[in-house]
């Protein structure tokens, strides 16, 4: 019999009573697992929390760490938690079901971004996506599912690539405030950058975003959200004032890109502009990527190098999404973010509606199912710091919205079990780029004239 130590990770923005159901069922396992389970049995919102249940464990001493990823969190807890216990660590994430509501735990999006902190700090660790009615934990606390490590594969053809690679030179990124703590996701070196792309980072601050949003023309606001309406029907049910703040985010975008002649953003989306602002910039960052101006979210400045690459080869609109889940039964996988989709790919038989934040309660975001069709996925990756190009392929299918804002189910072109597999050991970031089309061999090609390895999903 072992002593498990554990660690229940939350935070409050998302569903508790929900998370706290699944935790009791995660619980009620591991107590009949036969091992001696210590540490605390309720959710640990804050990194104060965190650390005094690491005291609590140290204490006690314990043989294996186990962090109960019940829903979504940063990255800072579990770094911590692994650099205290020189023991086995174990990672358990709990899926949701797709019903069309809210995000209710997002929990695999912690597991995600803990796979990446974990890689580039060199740490193993095993991990389990499951119910708590279905989680194999023997296996799971034995070692049976560890992180691992993918070896990349050679690039494409350099020369055929070399137009799309040349063409990022001289591109230019605003980073508009910092990425948020524990997203080791959306860091970057901007000399890095430069070496490898030929692209320039300016570092913004957020108050310029927000000072040049108030100064926006009245008329102008107006207008843009009067062709806003064209596009979503229901626009009038939103809260008029936060609309107009969320809107004038938009309007202060172009500003700063023409100013600055920025060709992509990367923002730091939240808390700031919900908390010190007072509007939601999903909306504006759907219109922009309809423009064929990227905007990566969480200052992800790698997701808009990404961005911008997969629109040079595609010649189309460009989605950066999270991977929130994935269901071995149903081979399949959800892609999503708030709301921030570009209209054209929109599932013509769903009309686009506006909607607010889940969390933050505020407009505008954007809300309609993925079209179907054939899409890529691709993402300039830093995992395990080494740089690479990560692409995968699948077909997006007509599914009904499996959650709230802008998401899509997704069929890969191998299994899902073994995609999930690889996503966690290659230590992926939690943001990919996804374009429709098939675009993976002009991919590799440009892989090849950046001097990328390439690791196909």
């Amino acid at each position: 019999m072992a002593r498990i130590g554990i660690l229940p990770l939350g935070r409050p923005t998302f569903d508790v009573p929900f998370a706290e159901e699944k935790l009791a069922g995660m619980l009620a396992a591991l107590d009949v697992s036969g091992h001696q389970i210590l540490g605390p049995r309720h959710l640990l919102f804050d990194l104060e929390a965190a650390r005094d249940g690491i005291e609590t464990l140290k204490a006690e001493g314990i043989d294996q760490l186990l962090l109960l990823q019940v829903n979504f969190t940063d990255a800072v807890v579990a770094v911590e938690a692994a650099n205290a216990f020189d023991r086995p660590l174990s990672i358990w994430a709990i899926p949701e079901p797709r019903l069309g509501g809210r995000l209710r735990l997002n929990a695999f999006c912690g597991l995600n971004l803990a796979s990446h902190a974990l890689g580039l700090a060199g740490r193993g660790f095993g991990w389990l996506y499951a119910d708590p009615q279905t989680a194999d934990l023997d296996g799971l606390l034995s070692g049976a599912h560890p992180s691992g490590r993918l070896a990349p594969e050679p690039a494409g053809d350099a020369v055929a690539g070399a137009v799309t690679a040349q063409a990022l030179t001289g591109k230019r990124i605003a980073r508009i405030g910092a990425h948020p703590d524990g997203f080791d996701t959306c860091a970057y070196d901007a000399g890095a950058l430069k070496t490898l792309a030929g692209v320039e980072v300016d570092a913004l601050e957020l108050d310029q975003l927000f000072d040049t949003a108030r100064a926006a023309p009245a008329q102008a606001a107006e207008a843009l959200r009067a062709d806003t309406a064209g596009q979503l029907s229901n626009l009038g049910e939103v809260d008029p004032g936060e609309l107009d703040r969320s809107l004038r985010l938009r309007l202060a975008l172009d500003h700063i890109r023409t100013q600055g002649d920025y060709d992509a953003f990367a923002i730091r989306c939240w808390p700031e502009t919900f908390t010190e602002y007072g509007g939601a910039v999903c909306g504006p960052v759907a219109q922009l990527g309809e423009a064929r101006v990227p905007c990566a979210c969480e200052a992800d400045v790698y997701g808009a190098l990404t961005q911008m690459l997969l629109q040079q080869v595609a010649d189309a609109a460009v989605f950066l999404v999270d991977l929130v889940d994935m269901d071995v039964g149903d081979n399949s996988g959800v892609v999503w973010h708030c709301g921030q989709a570009p209209l054209s790919m929109a599932d013509p038989e769903t009309p686009p509606q506006a909607t607010i934040h889940t969390n933050r309660k505020m407009p505008l975001l954007y809300e309609f199912p993925l079209k179907p069709g054939r899409v890529t996925f691709a993402r300039v990756s830093q995992a395990h710091g080494t740089p690479r190009m990560v692409i995968a392929g699948g077909e997006m299918l007509r599914r009904p919205m499996a959650f709230t804002g802008t998401s899509g189910v997704v069929r890969f072109d191998r299994d899902a079990g073994a995609v999930l597999d690889d996503v966690i050991a290659s230590g992926l970031e939690h943001h990919m780029g996804l374009v429709y089309g098939d675009h993976r061999t002009a991919l590799k090609d440009a892989a090849a004239a950046l001097k990328l390895p390439v690791l196909e999903l």
